[in-house]
């Protein structure tokens, strides 16, 4: 991190700051007392008062216990950023964020020295503590944007201060909050507002609901997907891995990356416009491409008995990459039977059990053989699923799990991906083959 003064830093983030012996100066920043090493200033954030002494005794330089934790990470990540020269790519979207900054950083990571947000850190905790590991050499910053509503990619822009935006999609979530995809279209594009004359937009191509918003004459705006200015030419599977050909803005590229899926295709694309616009060598994007990994939970694959395969997919869902995912089971299940363990998805409002009839029969089109629905709302997908002869209810993740263990067969591919809230990462892990 690019050091800070515990002087600038009191002035920064008002509370009780808290110094070790000798102490003048930070160069980490974190909220886990355990992750307090020499140099860091440990950050107060909830029952987080309870873990000061602790950091310190780890060799934390300070701690601080803010009047606003949220503001005074803003504010500490502000800080680091206005000290650097480095560009700074923002992700958000509906879906995909996470994965396309995977890719996106590996991508960037052969050619330049780049910070990438780790995991899924993209709210007002995450976003400040991935400007925070900022260093004075530090060339490309990515990091990931999440909301829930209207004004908060805006406040999370101020601290990133971001001269790349990516919007990877817009579709039907957080509708409790803000009920239309229009209105998620329009949280989305704060991102777009926050862009410097001269910043970059990357866009889905043909999304309608982003358009009033792309009319800045200041910026670039590039689009990716069909018909767009990066677009997919070609898309050859492997066993977990792909071949991709790409049109990039006219230039012809041919891809092997060490993921599959359509949807991470597109995902592809999406980081391949960034990666231009940061004016890296597009023939040198192979570099990176086969190192991506993406992160857990995101259509993860484990074997099962009898050349199975899982496909663990169950950090988050909503329509857009339920849809998704049903077509990658599809297609990595070819000849062989198909088991789709669906949670609920959260945060739909009104339509939501509307949602969940429609996921139920992209099931039925993507040939599933076995629909196990988790949770309350997920008896919509059995609704909907009509063609589906072997379909079952579970109330419990438990009870998902032993339906689950009740139809598996060797040789089976079986998806399992809900809502975060749902927890189905455990029937994964359950039924997963573990290498000898």
């Amino acid at each position: 991190m690019i050091p800070l003064e515990l002087a600038a830093v009191e002035e920064l983030a008002p509370g009780r700051l808290l110094r070790a012996p000798d102490a003048d100066t930070i160069t980490g920043v974190t909220v886990d007392s355990r992750r307090a090493g020499p140099g860091a200033l440990f950050v107060a954030v909830g029952r987080g008062s309870e873990f000061v002494e602790d950091a310190l005794a780890r060799g934390a330089a300070a701690a601080l216990l803010p009047d606003d934790a949220f503001a005074a990470l803003a504010a500490l990540g502000r800080a680091v950023r206005e000290r650097s020269s480095a560009r700074v790519v923002a992700i958000t979207g509906s879906t995909a964020k996470t994965s396309t900054k995977d890719i996106l950083g590996a991508l960037c990571a052969p050619h330049a020295r780049t910070v990438v947000a780790e995991g899924s850190q993209n709210n007002e905790i995450g976003l400040p503590l991935t400007l925070c590991r900022i260093e004075p050499d530090t060339e490309i910053v990515i990091v990931e944007m999440g909301m829930r509503g209207l004004g908060q990619i805006a406040e999370l822009c101020e601290a990133a201060q971001p001269d790349i935006g990516v919007i990877t999609s817009v579709g039907p979530v957080h509708l409790e909050l803000l009920g239309t995809v229009e209105r998620v279209a329009q949280a989305k594009a704060e991102l777009v507002a926050a862009l410097p004359s001269g910043g970059t937009a990357v866009v889905p191509a043909g999304e309608t609901a982003l358009e009033p918003y792309l009319l800045r004459a200041d910026i670039d705006v590039v689009r990716f997907g069909r018909d767009g200015d990066v677009s997919l030419l070609s898309y050859a599977p492997h066993d977990g891995s792909s071949s991709l050909e790409v049109d990039v803005a006219g230039e012809g590229l041919t891809l092997e990356v060490s993921f599959a899926g359509r949807h991470n295709a597109t995902n592809a694309l999406a980081a391949l416009a960034a990666y231009r616009a940061l004016g890296l060598p597009l023939a040198g994007a192979q570099a990176g491409a086969r190192r991506a990994r993406l992160s857990r939970w995101r259509g993860e694959e484990a074997p099962l008995a009898g050349e199975g395969l899982l496909i663990n997919d169950c950090y988050n869902a909503n329509p857009l990459s339920m849809a998704a995912a049903l077509e990658h089971l599809r297609e990595r299940a070819g000849r062989r039977r198909k088991i789709a363990v669906l949670g609920d998805m959260a945060e739909l409002g009104p339509d939501a059990p509307r949602y969940h009839r429609e996921i139920g029969a992209a099931a039925a089109r993507a040939g599933v053989d076995v629909l196990v629905a988790v949770g309350p709302l997920a008896r919509g997908y059995l609704e909907g699923a009509e063609g589906i002869v072997a379909r079952r209810f579970a109330a419990t993740v438990e009870e998902g799990l032993a339906m689950l263990r009740d139809e598996l067969r060797p040789g089976d591919v079986v998806l399992v991906k809900g809502s975060r809230a749902m927890g189905l990462e455990v029937i994964g892990e359950a039924v997963a083959v573990v290498p000898a």
